[in-house]
């Protein structure tokens, strides 16, 4: 058994979830966990999608297609390492609307789902995200007008509940802010880039679930384009000046790191 005051870690956390820990240091966590509400009550909804997840699992397979049932297989084995349990929460709840929808679509009949295409419009929030991308420069040549570059992705979680992906490495976040939207809060960050300059990504509840794959919709005027996707219940459009053809990729880079 651990000694007592050994400190309690999020890899505790995790493993406590997971039903990894020997019954001594269960009871430790447990206890420290009593002490402390806001902990427990995060355990609690991780124990809750861990359940649900494991539920949508043990469907049967003519319930849900194989690609649903694969992308439930990923989230399961990315809760066993207990980084998307951390991270993305709402991805149990993909699983199982998804699996619902493609039950009642076998039971009901064809639903009116339809996949997105380059040629439809992109979605509103994909404008609010090139606005506020030209912005930046306006900012930029306003001294009244500082720029935020502490980037604190748990705050934004714990404060709008808006899920924000790993950045690559190299990206060295500028600004960050919060900013209102026709949805409620959003976040814009700008950073630069080696590959595409400076960039802004743009993450908005749309108040809608769905899940979209990084789309590139680059503006006529060949000014500014945008690569916009979603996951549940959260949306996101990546802007860069130009004509950027790439920007889908690297969108799609980092729509992988909230699975």
């Amino acid at each position: 058994m651990h000694p007592a005051h050994d400190p309690v870690t999020e890899f505790d956390l995790d493993a406590y979830v997971d039903d990894q820990l020997q019954v001594g240091r269960r009871i430790e966590v447990e206890a420290w966990l009593a002490a402390r509400p806001e902990k427990a009550a995060r355990v609690m909804s991780d124990l809750r999608a861990r359940d649900e997840l494991r539920l949508a699992l043990s469907l049967p397979t003519s319930v849900g297609r194989p690609t649903t049932t694969g992308a439930a297989r990923r989230l399961e084995s990315g809760l066993l390492r207990g980084r998307i349990l951390r991270r993305f929460q709402q991805a149990t709840a993909i699983i199982l609307l998804l699996g619902a929808g493609w039950a009642a679509n076998s039971a009901l009949g064809p639903l009116a789902v339809t996949e997105s295409v380059a040629s439809a419009p992109p979605p509103a929030y994909v404008e609010d995200a090139l606005r506020a991308h030209g912005t930046s420069a306006i900012r930029a040549a306003m001294v009244s007008q500082p720029e935020v570059p502490q980037y604190d992705p748990d705050e934004i979680r714990a404060m709008t509940a808006i899920v924000m992906p790993t950045l690559p490495k190299d990206w060295r976040v500028r600004d960050v802010q919060v900013f209102p939207s026709r949805f409620g809060p959003s976040v814009e960050l700008f950073a630069d880039t080696d590959e595409f300059g400076l960039v802004s990504l743009f993450a908005v509840r749309p108040g809608t679930f769905d899940v979209v794959e990084p789309t590139l919709a680059p503006r006529p005027d060949g000014t500014a384009s945008a690569a916009f996707f979603q996951i549940g219940e959260v949306a996101y459009a990546l802007v860069a000046a130009g004509k950027s053809r790439s920007l889908d990729r690297a969108a799609e880079r980092l729509a992988d790191t909230l699975y």
